[in-house]
């Protein structure tokens, strides 16, 4: 191995290291190709680099590689080497990878569209996300409020700050600016005024959209007719919010949007990855992650459906529906049987329209291999103890329609916002239709270790509050009705989590990209 280029790798990785470290690199029988794999094994907590944090990693990585060839030949195995092995021996065998479904609406739906099961939704989604704010502030109903002239302290301090919570229920700006909100609760209605002036605050509050349900801490004025705000506070997650999630091994890949049907599904970037997944690659560190990848969680879209948008026949390679469902199936057979695969559908999916929205008809299901579990949309998962939240993300069309700062370009901003509003899809009514269940099923009640988007074809990873954000693309390159929305999206690229460390990656097959 050449010093200047492990220096470059463990900077790109995020470490220093030192020069001892660096000569035990050097000495070592693994080629160059292996560094980005050695430093993804290296704790985050690490910061300089010593040999004692390699000689594990190393040896592991040694015993895996072929004998070297008289004359020092190159190790790394080929492509045309692996293809004439016998089998490719996976870590992790099915049993080993259980999958645990925490949430989901399947089987449970009870909506008819009568309206007292609207008036069950909305009291439901205010009493649970109600009780998260109250978990840091005091709050008063709104019928309890003073009113009248000349309203009297609340507190013996002559404190006059309260809290309400309620939903969003209107939002205007008055003629100097200033932002009216009108909270709604299950006892009544008030108006909440946010002065221009208070900058950060009004920003805030821009941000706000209808129905979703915030507490906000002000104080009346003299006659009790409205609150000033002073602090909005968010259901969010704690600040210090950690996860007790168990410690596994192996990977979890995130894919979603394959639209298969469709003219634009990249058959020759999904051939790659179905390669990769059987150990086909000509990487031996690729190699090495295929032995290891547990699970493949799809956030829906699979097939490129019927009907969904205007003139959409015309951009059809498959205008079955069925024969689209098949096709995928046929390519889902050929994922490795170990890897526990799960389906959530997705807007383009044959299920209903509606969120939540119940998973695949059995005549569907019954197409697939047995290593695939389906599942609603959203849906909570546990995968061997980690907790993931699977939402295709149609609400991202509301949020950036409606939320500064949220673009398709940069998803996890609105994946963000559905986290501090602790709802997938906040606004009612809107672009997205939300079945009226007796239970909010859009609620984030059990805080994820991972939440997982797809929808808008463009690649993000973050981290907010120890809760790994992914959305994960598409298989479909840019099609006409993007172009017209101006959606460029990101195709034929895979986000990864290594469990043991909870860092995320992404695994790039676009041609296009010299992969």
């Amino acid at each position: 191995m050449n010093e200047t280029i492990i220096l470059e790798k463990a900077s790109d990785a995020g470490f220093m290291i030192n020069k001892e470290a660096v000569d035990y690199l050097v000495g070592c029988r693994l080629s160059e190709d292996c560094l980005p794999v050695i430093f993804s094994e290296i704790d985050l907590s690490v910061f300089v680099i010593e040999t004692e944090h390699l000689t594990a990693i190393v040896r592991d990585l040694e015993k895996k590689m072929p004998p070297a060839g008289d004359g020092g030949e190159n190790t790394n195995t080929s492509a045309a080497a692996v293809e004439d092995e016998p089998s490719f021996v996976y870590k992790y065998p099915f049993d080993d990878n259980p999958v645990d479904i925490l949430e989901d609406v399947t089987e449970k739906t009870t909506s008819v569209g009568e309206y007292t099961q609207f008036v069950q939704y909305f009291r439901d989604r205010y009493t649970r996300i109600s009780e998260m704010i109250r978990s840091r502030v005091s709050a008063r109903p709104i019928e309890s409020l003073p009113k009248g002239k000349n309203v009297k302290p609340l507190s013996r301090d002559g404190n006059t700050e309260i809290t309400i919570i309620g939903m969003v229920s209107e939002k205007t700006t008055t003629g100097n600016q200033h932002l009216i909100l009108t909270l709604e609760d299950p006892t009544g209605t008030f108006p909440v005024l946010i002065n221009q002036r208070d900058t950060d605050l009004m920003e805030e509050a821009e941000k706000l959209v209808l129905d979703e349900i915030v507490g906000i801490t002000g104080s009346l004025t003299p006659e009790g007719t409205i609150l000033m705000g002073s602090k909005i506070t968010q259901p969010d997650v704690p600040n210090n919010y950690f996860s007790n999630r168990r410690r596994t091994e192996g990977y979890a890949l995130f894919i979603s949007d394959i639209h298969v049907g469709s003219k634009e599904f990249m058959k020759e970037e999904w051939e790659i990855f179905l390669d990769f997944l059987n150990g086909k690659s000509e990487m031996p560190q690729l190699q090495k992650m295929a032995s290891e990848i547990r699970y493949i969680v799809v956030a829906g879209d699979i097939v490129d459906g019927i009907g969904i948008y205007p003139g959409q026949e015309l951009d059809l390679e498959i205008p079955e529906i069925m024969r689209q469902y098949e096709v995928t199936a046929e390519y889902f057979h050929r994922i490795p049987q170990n890897i526990h695969v799960i389906i959530a559908p997705g807007n383009h999916d044959a299920v209903r329209r509606a969120e939540p929205q119940i998973t695949f008809p059995k005549e569907i299901q019954r197409m697939f291999p047995e290593n695939v579990t389906f599942v609603g949309n959203p849906a909570v998962i546990s995968l061997d103890g980690i907790c993931v939240q699977i939402y295709h993300g149609c609400s991202m069309d509301d949020m950036v329609a409606s939320i500064k700062g949220v673009s398709y370009q940069e998803p996890t901003t609105g994946m963000v916002e559905m986290v501090k509003r602790r709802h997938l899809a906040p606004t009612y009514g809107s672009r997205v239709m939300i079945s009226p269940e007796k239970k909010d099923y859009l609620i984030i009640d059990k805080v994820p270790d991972i939440i997982h988007c797809g929808h808008v074809h463009t690649i993000g990873i973050q981290n907010y509050k120890n809760i790994l954000l992914i959305n994960s693309g598409t298989w479909q390159a840019q099609t006409d009705f993007q172009k017209k929305v101006n959606i460029v999206p990101n195709p034929a690229k895979v986000p990864f989590v290594d469990f043991r460390t909870m860092k995320p990656g992404i695994l790039d097959f676009n041609l296009a990209d010299d992969y």
